[in-house]
């Protein structure tokens, strides 16, 4: 397997379609899985595969948002489905870990007349206004 700048061994390679599918995470089963020896450290792999192991993760993360998603309608359409509470929170943490986070939003009005939007007081600001009275 090769991306824009980088080459994968076999082994790499099964090891991390194992990790996200039959493995479901476990970094040694994902090694056993791959071919690689017993002695072989969890770290050598881990260290040299991180960027693409996150990135998965963040697949697995996005791929499974429309599941959460649905979770927390079902649990709408259901409040009393036996683990309401832990399905919620569970779809709530895959949402904003996937992306899809709670918007908030400020609304502000203004009577007509021009707004100023100062930046926060520091403890210098204190200072030289207390000294510039005397």
């Amino acid at each position: 397997m090769t991306t824009a700048e980088k080459t994968y061994t076999d082994k790499q390679s099964a090891f991390l379609e194992a990790l996200l599918s039959e493995a479901r995470g476990g970094i040694r089963t994902a090694m056993d899985i791959a071919g690689y020896a017993r002695t072989t450290k969890t770290a050598e792999i881990v260290s040299s595969l991180k960027e693409e192991i996150t990135e998965r993760a963040a697949m697995m993360l996005a791929m499974n948002a429309p599941k959460a998603a649905f979770g927390i309608v079902e649990v709408l359409n259901d409040p009393s489905t036996l683990g309401a509470k832990n399905a919620i929170s569970a779809a709530r943490e895959a949402l904003d870990r996937s992306g899809l986070v709670k918007k908030e939003q400020i609304k502000v009005t203004t009577t007509g007349g021009g707004m100023f939007i100062l930046p926060p007081k520091t403890s210098n600001d204190d200072q030289t206004a207390h000294t510039e009275l005397f």
